[in-house]
């Protein structure tokens, strides 16, 4: 199965490519890897909640934040590869967690990313990840997701 079909499968559009906020590119090819910049939670350019969390945001909405973090990422990347089927695996997912000092559920955060990629991907979803915490991202965005992936 395709990944194209598998995201229909599961009722998964690709968004339109967020514009970046400053001087960079989404994605860039490197051999046979694309490495996405950064991606926000936006859909349409707005982002889907901002704050903290353990503060104005539940671990829930970042869940959710990490998944519409993800399924950029993975439109940057089918943009730089020349389509979503030329992803052949996922190999890394880095999670930036805007969070309180006292919230440490950055991993369940990162959850989000890690097991949509599953959905989508199956075993060539497993990939290595950090979560990390931070106290400010762009837009005041609760996450920030870089993936990278290799491509054929």
């Amino acid at each position: 199965m395709t990944v194209s079909q598998r995201l229909g499968e599961l009722g998964i559009s690709l968004p339109e490519v967020a514009k970046p906020l400053a001087a960079y590119v989404p994605a860039t090819v490197v051999g046979n890897q694309v490495w996405t910049s950064g991606q926000l939670p936006v859909v349409a350019g707005t982002p889907i909640h901002t704050g903290k969390l353990g503060g104005d945001v539940s671990l829930e909405q970042g869940v959710e934040c990490a998944r519409t973090c993800l399924l950029n990422a993975l439109a940057a990347i089918a943009q730089a590869a020349g389509g979503v089927d030329r992803i052949t695996r996922i190999l890394k997912v880095v999670v930036f967690v805007a969070s309180v000092p006292e919230f440490t559920d950055q991993p369940k955060v990162g959850n989000g990313a890690s097991e949509l990629v599953g959905e989508i991907f199956g075993e060539a979803g497993s990939h290595v990840r950090s979560a990390v915490g931070v106290s400010v991202l762009p837009l005041d965005t609760p996450v920030e997701i870089e993936v990278i992936a290799e491509i054929g």
